[in-house]
């Protein structure tokens, strides 16, 4: 169900962003800023000499970068023009993409050591509570706060796109009811993509259909966000047997989402009011965070200049790995496997002794507390009645509780992630986790203690 959230946000704000850039890229990080994108001046200059022929380079850096390409000039052969054009200049080894910046972007700028996060250079303290979730989206994608008529044509754009093909939910429904949900979503994705050729740029015969072409770009971003929005539904309804609900025209996207699923009140046909505010503000939360590896993966593949729904095939891929998105899975499995709250010591006892991995603990990004953290334990405060009975979300907490006392996590600084209390606030409001585990921006996937340089970057 939470996975629209962060699908939204990787593919609706990246690949537009891509098609208005060079598309010979590497997306693995992003050097950003709060305010946004600037005019890019040198901030100072790298001088660096060659040991090998003691000839002198200097390299300019900008936003606290330097461009690999400035690198190529440096080689032990005499014509830097010529090293260049023969590309057997100086090349730069980063095993792990560990410290590769390839993008400069101003939608969204984290400060892991303060702890803050920058939606198009506004804190998302001022916009968390303040505005609604199809507003913050519209900023992401479009840099600015929507008026009344633009948020209203926003809506009526994604809600025009929840109607899906017979071909789509027939893909579906072979499958098995209990086949992973991600294998699912890859399944209704790629049928969606076959429902319409003309969408595919090698099968319309038209390579540059989306290049440089920003109206034909906004119509595939709201047509793919809404197709996320239907797959996901029908993953959960596929997994329960039972059928896809019709979408409401004049209802918000979220309201939308739960009356596809069925998640409405057997009574008035709607989703209640406290469901919809909830989902409202947690969504916002999750919108975007930089350059994650689900991102990079949609960038590569849209880097070709693919059609946006192939693009979400290979995000949906990415984010299914243990660590990234399937972290949070595994954590709830290890949550089952625990049983009652009582067995929590003998848990915690045995992460000490490095017998198995805490998944959605740690974070490579955040030196503090995430700033998302503060408003998830609120939410989840909001709704601790509704979620008391919940053995594993007891389980959940009182392991929370104990990480974030115990010396062991503390001197580590190994907190929860955002990720793992969003999904605690799934399971308060009875979805089952099997549904959420895509719903994480994470570049964790466990404490980073115990993962290779690699796989605690990615």
């Amino acid at each position: 169900m939470a996975t629209n959230s962060l699908l939204m946000q990787l593919f609706g704000l990246r690949f537009r962003l891509l098609l208005t850039k060079s598309l010979n890229l590497l997306p693995l990080t992003l050097v950003s800023s709060p305010s946004g994108p600037k005019a890019s001046k040198p901030t100072g200059i790298l001088t660096i000499t060659d040991s090998r022929t003691n000839r002198q380079y200097r390299i300019p850096i900008t936003n606290n970068a330097v461009n690999a390409i400035d690198l190529g000039v440096i080689s032990v052969e005499k014509d830097a023009y010529a090293t260049l054009r023969a590309n057997s200049g100086l090349k730069v080894l980063d095993p792990g993409f560990a410290n590769t910046a390839v993008m400069t972007s101003g939608v969204t700028f984290i400060d892991g050591i303060k702890g803050e996060i920058y939606y198009r250079g506004i804190s998302i303290d001022n916009l968390f509570g303040h505005s609604s979730f199809e507003e913050v989206a519209h900023l992401l994608i479009w840099g600015h706060l929507p008026s009344l008529e633009e948020k209203h044509s926003f809506r009526q754009n994604l809600n025009k796109g929840l109607n899906p093909p017979d071909s789509v939910i027939q893909a579906i429904d072979v499958l098995p009811r209990d086949a992973p949900p991600v294998t699912v979503i890859l399944a209704g994705l790629a049928a969606y993509a076959a429902s319409d050729p003309s969408t595919i740029p090698t099968a319309a015969n038209d390579p540059h259909m989306y290049q440089g072409n920003m109206a034909v770009v906004d119509k595939g971003v709201l047509r793919t966000l809404s197709t996320m929005a239907v797959v996901i539904s029908l993953t959960y309804c596929h997994q329960r047997n039972r059928r896809l609900m019709p979408a409401n025209p004049e209802k918000s996207f979220i309201e939308n989402v739960l009356i596809m699923m069925g998640f409405v009140d057997e009574q008035t046909g709607l989703p209640s009011a406290k469901t919809v505010e909830t989902l409202d503000r947690l969504w916002i939360l999750y919108l975007d965070h930089e350059m994650t590896n689900s991102t990079a993966a949609l960038l590569h593949v849209a880097s070709t200049l693919a059609d946006p729904i192939s693009c979400c095939i290979g995000l949906v891929a990415s984010a299914n790995g243990p660590l990234h998105g399937g972290a949070i899975d595994l954590a709830y499995k290890k949550f089952e496997n625990i049983g009652t709250v009582d067995n929590v010591p003998e848990l915690i006892k045995n992460v000490k002794a490095k017998k198995f991995r805490l998944f959605g603990y740690g974070h490579r990004i955040y030196k503090t507390v995430d700033p998302r953290a503060k408003y998830l334990r609120s939410m989840l405060d909001d709704l601790s009645q509704k979620g008391k009975n919940n053995r594993l979300l007891a389980i959940a907490l009182e392991i929370d509780r104990v990480a974030s006392t115990d010396a062991y996590f503390t001197s580590r600084n190994l907190k929860a992630n955002a990720d793992l209390y969003g999904c605690f606030v799934y399971t308060a409001l009875s979805v089952n986790p099997r549904s959420v585990c895509l719903n994480v921006d994470a570049d964790f996937g466990c404490d980073e203690e115990a993962s290779s340089p690699a796989s605690s970057r990615l």
